[in-house]
Formats: structure tokens, C-alpha cells, sequence
């Protein structure tokens, strides 16, 4: 997420350090989400998921400000987009387990 350098200095402490900060926040909570009990996962995923749209706004916000380029502001959102696939996957996977493992003891 090689961005805040790339922001204008009057930017790049504020909105530029807040991008960098929810995304290391996003890395934080899929950590604990990986290591957290079965039954915590879908909602610490969750939670992961609404970090993830928070740094996809604030990418947004700062293309939209004109401080970071077209070419950065899509190379980031492919990036985005692949993160959310596989976070929207993983909770997937653990709702439907729990949807199988329903119908095959009942």
C-alpha cells in the first residue's frame, strides 16, 4: 500500500497516514480473526470486511482530491477488490459449513 508517499505533503499526514493506518488495522483484524475461536470468526471477518470498505472510501476520497493518480488509484482498487473476494469467500465458507453441518445432524 505503497501510498502515503505519493500524496501531496499537506495530504499526505492526514488522509494519506489514515489510509495507511486502517490498512494496517485491516491486517491487524484479519490476524486476530484467523486466530479467534469458531464461533468469533464471522463476526471478526465481518469486521474485516467494513475496515476493507472504510480504505476503499478513503482511497475513493483521495483519487477523487486528485492526490493520488488514476494509475495508483486502480492498481490499489484491483488489490481491494481481490482482498474483499477473498474475506467474502472466507465468511462464505464458515456459513456454509455451519448450513451443513445443520442439515446433516438434523
Amino acid at each position: 500500500m505503497n501510498i502515503a508517499p505519493h500524496i501531496a505533503k499537506g495530504a499526505r499526514f492526514t488522509i494519506g497516514a489514515r489510509i495507511e493506518s486502517k490498512f494496517l488495522d485491516l491486517l491487524e483484524l484479519s490476524y486476530a480473526a484467523y486466530f479467534s475461536d469458531k464461533e468469533k470468526k464471522p463476526a471478526k471477518i465481518a469486521e474485516c470486511i467494513f475496515v476493507l470498505d472504510i480504505v476503499k472510501f478513503l482511497i475513493t476520497t483521495a483519487w477523487e482530491g486528485k492526490l493520488i493518480s488514476n494509475k495508483q488509484c486502480e492498481d490499489v482498487a484491483k488489490k481491494l477488490d481481490e482482498i474483499g473476494k477473498m474475506l467474502g469467500g472466507w465468511k462464505n465458507s464458515l456459513v456454509n459449513t455451519e448450513k451443513k453441518n445443520r442439515t446433516a445432524l438434523g
